[in-house]
C-alpha cells in the first residue's frame, strides 16, 4: 500500500516483518521519529528508544529530550485526555495491530536512514497508519478464504458460552468488523448456530464512536441482500443482526446498565474507557501477551535474577553512605552487577523493549491505563471457566513505599 498509494520506494517491499521486534503499548514521537517506552510516571526507559531498527544511546536521548521525565502535555496533549490529542507529540500504539504497524514504521525509517533519504517522521507515521487501515478489508478476505489457517479454534469457548447461558446470563456482541467476517469466524469458532448464544449482535459498530455518539441510529442488517434497512428499530431481538447504533440505545432498549454489565474487549481505550468512565460498566481486558509474560515470570532463572536484583538493591541502599574505600569499591561492583541484572530481567521478555507491563521496575504507561479502565484482565476469556458465575474477584492490598517498615509487611 505504501508503494502503490504513496509511491514509496519499491525496495521496501523486500523488508522483512520481524514479529518479535516491538511490544504493545509503546509511544511514537511524531516530531522526532523515535519509538519509545514510557513508564506510568511518563519517564523514558533508556535502552528502549529506537530510530528505525537502531537503538538510540542514552546520551543522545537525553540530549534530545533534556530529561528522562516528559511533560504530560508532550505525551497526552494540552487537555490531558485518555484519547490521543492531535496537539500532543506522542501517539501510543496500544491495539493488536500496533505490533506489525510499529515494525513496518521502523523498517521504513531504517531504510530511509541507511540510504540517506530525507523524510518527515510525522508524514511517514500517517502514511503507515493509513496504509495499515486500508489493509483491513484485504485481511478480512484472506482470513475468510482460509479460516482454519488464521484463526485458532478454542474448544473451551462453546463450553463457556453454555455455562453463561445456563446461569441465566444475557450475552451480547459488539464488533467493528462486517457481518460476513464475523459470521465466518464465529461459525468456525463456535459452530453454524453461534447466534443462538447471543441476545444482541451488533456489527460495524465503529467503536469508540459507538460509546461516545448520541445520535447514531441503530439499523437492522438484511442478510439476504447484505444491506442495511431503513426501518425504525423499536426493540433488539435475538437472532437478528444490527448495524452501528450507540451504547445509549443498547442500554435503553435492553435495560442493561451499570454494574450489571461485564464488557470484555482487547483495547483498553477504544473498548473499555468510555463504558467504565461514562456508563459505569464492569470491564474485562483480553491481553493475549499475558500468557508469555506469566510463563517468563515463572522461569527459574528469571526468579533467581529478580530476587537477587532485589537483594542487591537493598545492599546498595544500606551501604551507599559508608565512605570507606572498601565499601565504595564494593558499591561500584554492585552497581555494575545491578545494571547487568536489570537488562537481563528486561531482555527475557523482549530484547528491544522488555515487558509489556513493566519498565525496569515501574509499571508501564500501558499498565497504568489498563489498570484504570479494566476491572479484571486475562489472556483468554475461557480462563473464567475455572470460576463460578457468581465468583467475586477481591482486590489485593498493594504495598505503598511508606508501608515497607510496617510490622504487617
Amino acid at each position: 500500500m505504501l508503494v502503490k498509494r504513496f509511491r514509496y520506494p519499491e525496495d521496501i517491499l523486500e523488508l522483512e516483518y520481524e514479529p518479535n521486534f516491538a511490544v504493545r503499548g509503546l509511544h511514537y514521537d511524531v516530531e522526532k521519529g523515535l519509538l519509545v517506552k514510557l513508564d506510568s510516571f511518563l519517564q523514558l526507559q533508556l535502552g528502549s528508544v529506537y530510530r528505525g531498527r537502531t537503538k538510540v544511546e542514552a546520551d543522545e536521548v537525553l540530549k534530545l529530550y533534556h530529561n528522562r521525565l516528559l511533560p504530560i502535555a508532550y505525551v497526552e496533549g494540552p487537555n490531558n485526555s485518555y484519547r490521543h490529542n492531535t496537539n500532543s507529540k506522542m501517539v501510543q500504539l496500544a491495539d493488536l495491530f500496533s505490533v506489525p504497524e510499529m515494525c513496518l514504521l521502523c523498517n521504513v525509517i531504517e531504510y530511509f536512514e541507511r540510504n540517506r533519504i530525507d523524510y518527515n517522521p510525522e508524514i511517514v507515521f500517517h502514511d503507515t497508519r493509513t496504509a495499515m487501515g486500508s489493509c483491513h478489508p484485504i485481511m478480512h478476505g484472506k482470513v475468510m478464504l482460509n479460516t482454519e489457517k488464521y484463526i485458532e479454534r478454542n474448544p473451551k469457548l462453546v463450553k463457556y458460552f453454555e455455562k453463561l447461558q445456563q446461569a441465566g446470563k444475557n450475552l451480547f456482541l459488539v464488533t467493528n468488523s462486517p457481518y460476513s467476517f464475523v459470521n465466518c469466524g464465529m461459525s468456525w469458532l463456535v459452530g453454524p448456530h453461534w447466534r443462538e448464544f447471543f441476545d444482541v449482535v451488533i456489527v460495524q459498530a465503529r467503536k469508540p464512536k459507538f460509546f461516545t455518539d448520541e445520535s447514531r441510529p441503530i439499523r437492522l442488517f438484511d442478510e439476504r441482500t447484505q444491506s442495511h434497512l431503513w426501518d425504525r428499530v423499536f426493540k433488539l431481538e435475538k437472532g437478528k443482526i444490527y448495524y452501528e447504533g450507540s451504547v445509549r440505545q443498547l442500554q435503553e432498549l435492553k435495560g442493561w446498565r451499570g454494574h450489571s454489565v461485564l464488557y470484555f474487549g482487547d483495547h483498553p481505550y477504544s473498548d473499555l474507557a468510555d463504558v467504565t468512565l461514562k456508563h459505569s460498566w464492569r470491564t474485562g481486558a483480553i491481553i493475549s501477551e499475558l500468557a508469555h509474560e506469566i510463563e517468563t515470570l515463572n522461569r527459574v532463572d528469571f526468579k533467581m535474577s529478580a530476587n537477587w536484583l532485589q537483594m542487591l538493591t537493598q545492599l546498595i541502599e544500606e551501604t551507599q553512605d559508608d565512605e570507606s574505600e572498601a565499601a565504595q569499591t564494593c558499591l561500584r561492583d554492585w552497581m555494575d552487577e545491578r545494571d547487568q541484572l536489570r537488562n537481563k530481567t528486561k531482555n527475557v521478555f523482549n530484547e528491544q523493549f522488555g515487558s509489556v507491563f513493566r519498565t525496569y521496575h515501574n509499571p508501564t504507561y500501558f499498565s497504568r491505563r489498563l489498570f484504570r479502565f479494566a476491572d479484571i484482565y486475562t489472556s483468554d476469556i475461557t480462563n473464567l471457566l475455572k470460576f463460578s458465575t457468581t465468583h467475586t474477584f477481591y482486590p489485593r492490598r498493594g504495598v505503598m513505599p511508606h508501608e515497607y517498615a510496617s510490622h504487617f509487611i
